[in-house]
Formats: structure tokens, sequence, C-alpha cells
């Protein structure tokens, strides 16, 4: 069978990197029409969103070092499948039941596609851009998040079966996107030797201070996805006093788009100075986000939506720069998987708390916590940025 060229295998590898973001923020902008529809309360469209980051962490858990032993293609198809009967759910969905069945699959799909894409985005670079890689799926991501807010919200507002529509569309380019899947590569030089099995995940020796400066930055970055993605809607929509779901998504996209940017123009930084300035940065921008909750303020809440995007950016780019540079080829996507299983477990768990709190207490109160969340973990991927950054700095010409 004739398989891609090395080029279009890295571009299918971020494009199914884009997928995955794209399928996680999918029901992002339909929550409000879930809630209006089904009389559902904010704690419980909060915890469909958290479905998905839990079931992740399960998934990651048990096959997180899957493609490292049969394969980035074969793991990614695996994952594509699963997503797709994630969002055939949602597309047929009658009741809020299909949706948390729907999220369970997509959580799966994600689990099984994220890692290898990212490993393969790292080995289908071209020689000498290895580094550069945490910037393309950092970007490919935030296109993800984009595609998800404005398509959705453009079906949703002017199409019909606006529950509906939205993952119909989807459907169709997962499908495509894992048409091209089947012709990349069948094997790699980064497989593992012997025969998969379930194992507990493991960090290799002598990569842990860069693990856990990595793992630390992306749940940082991922607890700014919190906010944005479970109460992001509901937010725009107290703001504008829209109900509008294109102009609702697309504040939520102004987000996205700032990550993108930001990681393309950041990507030759080196991932240590960006973990740093990344949680100076989400420090900032959620600060600005409480000042628009209190002022309710438009203008504010899209500076600081700019803001966090870019903090975001940093965090997560950096953080996947740091463990991909060090992890050995052969354990790439199983310590990859690590650092997505500790970001999506904390992410998960926010979000379940945070759908809680905005139930019993308003949007803003839930905001307020989030923002301490993403305050602390920001900060401490900024110190351990600083206090491990000497011995990252002094291998990266190594890597």
């Amino acid at each position: 069978m004739r398989t891609l060229s090395r080029r279009s295998s890295f571009v299918v590898a971020a494009s199914v990197a884009a997928i995955a973001l794209w399928t996680s923020a999918a029901p992002t902008v339909t929550y409000p029409v879930y809630a209006e529809e089904w009389n559902l309360t904010p704690a419980t469209t909060t915890t469909i969103f958290a479905i998905y980051p839990l079931v992740v962490v399960i998934a990651l858990a048990i096959f997180g070092n899957l493609s490292d032993y049969i394969g980035r293609r074969s793991t990614i198809l695996l994952g594509l499948g699963a997503g797709l009967i994630g969002v055939l759910l949602f597309a047929l969905a009658q009741d809020v039941s299909w949706l948390f069945v729907g999220r369970g699959f997509m959580g799966i799909g994600v689990a099984l596609s994220l890692a290898p894409a990212t490993a393969a985005v790292v080995e289908f670079s071209a020689p000498g851009q290895e580094k550069r890689a945490s910037a393309v799926t950092t970007a490919s991501t935030a296109a993800g998040l984009v595609l998800a807010t404005l398509i959705g919200g453009a079906l949703i507002q002017y199409a019909p079966y606006p529950t509906h529509l939205n993952f119909w569309v989807l459907f169709v380019v997962i499908a495509v996107v894992a048409a091209f899947a089947w012709f990349l590569p069948r094997h790699t030089s980064a497989e593992a030797q012997g025969r998969w099995r379930p194992r507990a995940l493991a960090i290799p020796r002598g990569i842990r201070k860069y693990f856990l400066i990595g793992a630390v930055a992306v749940t940082g970055a991922y607890t700014v996805g919190v906010i944005v993605l479970s109460l992001g809607a509901d937010i725009a929509k107290e703001l504008i006093g829209s109900d509008n779901a294109l102009v609702n998504g697309s504040v939520i996209a102004v987000n996205a788009v700032a990550i993108g940017v930001a990681a393309l123009l950041a990507r030759g930084i080196r991932p240590n100075t960006l973990v740093s300035l990344g949680g100076i940065i989400a420090f900032v921008g959620v600060g600005i986000m409480l000042i628009s909750s209190v002022d309710h303020s438009l203008v504010v809440f899209l500076v600081s939506a700019i803001i966090t995007g870019v903090g975001y950016s940093f965090l997560f780019s950096g953080g996947l720069g740091v463990v991909s540079a060090k992890a050995p080829a052969h354990h790439r996507a199983g310590t990859i998987s690590t650092v997505y299983l500790v970001s999506y477990l904390v992410q998960g768990a926010t979000a379940l708390y945070l759908g809680a709190v905005a139930t019993a207490s308003g949007l803003e109160t839930a905001l307020v916590i989030g923002a301490g969340v993403v305050a602390v973990f920001s900060l401490a991927a900024l110190i351990l940025s600083v206090a491990l950054g000497r011995g990252v700095r002094a291998t990266a010409a190594t890597a």
C-alpha cells in the first residue's frame, strides 16, 4: 500500500490534533441550547463537559503508550473511529443521556489520537525542525477550537436542526481526516520492542524534572480551558446580553485565535522560557477576566480572552516542548500521554466543581474560584521553570 510522504504525514498528524480539540469543544456553543430545550442547570452542562476529560484520563491510563507498540497510524485510526461514534451520538441525541455516552466516546477518541498525533508531529517534522513541533501542535489545537466555535455557532444560529447539524458536519470532517490517516506510514522507528499490554504509564528516568515542568504547565493551560469551554458561552451571553450563538461563539473564538497566533509567533523561543512567560501572562489574564465579570464589560472580557489565550499558548507549547524534546523516542507517546492524563484529570475535577458552584452561587463566584485555580498552576509553572530551568537550558542544545 502506498503511504504519504513525510510532509503530508506531518500535515495529517497536525490535522488529527485539530480534530481532537474540535471534537472536545464542539458542544461548547450548544450547551445554552440544550439548557433551554431540556431545562438543564449549569451543573448538568458542566458535568457533560467533565465526563470527557474524566474518560480521557481512564483511557490514557490504559492505552496511553499503545502507539509506542502498534504504531501511530493504527492508534490514530482507532481514536478517530471512537470520535466518530461520539459525534454520531450527539448528532442523533434525543435527550441528555445520549450526550453523556457521546462525550464518553469523544473522550476515548481523543485519548487514543491526541498523544500519538502529538508524537507524530515531532517525528514527521522536517529535519532540524523537531523543536518547533509543539508550536505547530498548539496552533493546530487552537484551529480546532476556532472551527468548533465559529462553525458551530453559525450552524446553530442560522441553519436548521441547531442541536444536530453541527455534529453531522464534524462527523464528515473526521471521516475525511481518517481517510487520509489510513495512508500514514504503518510503522515508525519510535516503536517499542515487545507486545503491548495494559500497564501503568511511567516516566523514563532522567527526565522527571522536565516532565514535572511540562505537566504543570500543560495543566495550567487546561485550567484556562475549563473556564473558556465549560463556562465561556454562558459568561459571554451574560456580558453581551445576546442569544445569538454565532456572536457568543465568536467571543470564545477570540481566545482560540490568540492561542494559535501566539504559538506561531513564539515558535523560536525556548520551551522553558515559554513556560515562564506563560505563567505570568495567564495569571494576569485571569485577573483581567475577573474585572470584566465585576464590571460586566465585554471589551475588558475580550482583552482578557486575548491575554489568557497567549498565556495558554505559551504554557501549552512550552510544556509540550520541554517533554517532547527530552522523552526517548520509543517512549515519547507514553510520556506525552502521562502529561495529558494529569492535565485532563485536573480539568475534569475543576469543571465538575465549578459547575456545582455556578449552579449554587452564580457564574461570578465560579469564575473567581476558577481564576484562583488558574493562578495556582500558572505560578507553579513559573516557579518550576525558574527553579529547574538551568538544567533544561543546559541540555536544550543536545535535545
